[in-house]
């Protein structure tokens, strides 16, 4: 089982996904920490969300961990579960409001960083770590 989670293909491109998944996801993670009236619990408190000091820190926390095992390739795909999760959440309460109050094409607009950090995350679930990552060189010395 083990096996099947760190596999991985040898795409050197991979790197590039997992830089810009990993940055993104533990940058975000640091500042819901360090903004939380803005980013964090007060963010989540103005969407509605139930008890936004603990998601806050929950979200934050997973955001830091899994950016962190993302940028150096161990567990990629293990990690980015969660990180489609936090992304499917946040489309569907911070962007169907836009939707429905300014329309599709603002709505877009406003969830690209969404989407490219969903179909980064998919990407990574999909692919794994690639040539560079912890995982190719665990699979590696297991074979």
């Amino acid at each position: 089982m083990f096996q099947k989670i760190i596999k991985t293909d040898l795409s050197k491109t991979t790197l590039l996904i997992r830089l810009m998944v990993g940055a993104v996801f533990l940058s975000e993670g640091i500042q819901k920490f360090l903004f939380a009236d803005t980013l964090g619990a007060g963010r989540f408190a103005k969407i509605g969300l139930p008890n936004p000091e603990f998601l806050g820190n929950f979200v934050g926390s997973f955001e830091i961990l899994c950016g962190i095992l993302i940028l150096i390739g161990l567990l990629t795909r293990v990690a980015s579960i969660p990180l489609i999760i936090i992304m499917l959440v946040a489309i569907a309460t911070t962007k169907s409001e836009v939707l429905a109050e300014k329309g599709f094409w603002e709505m877009m607009h406003g969830s690209r960083t969404d989407w490219a950090m969903l179909l980064g995350s998919i990407f990574l679930l999909m692919k794994g770590g690639g040539r560079w990552s912890i995982d190719r060189l665990l699979y590696k010395s297991k074979n």
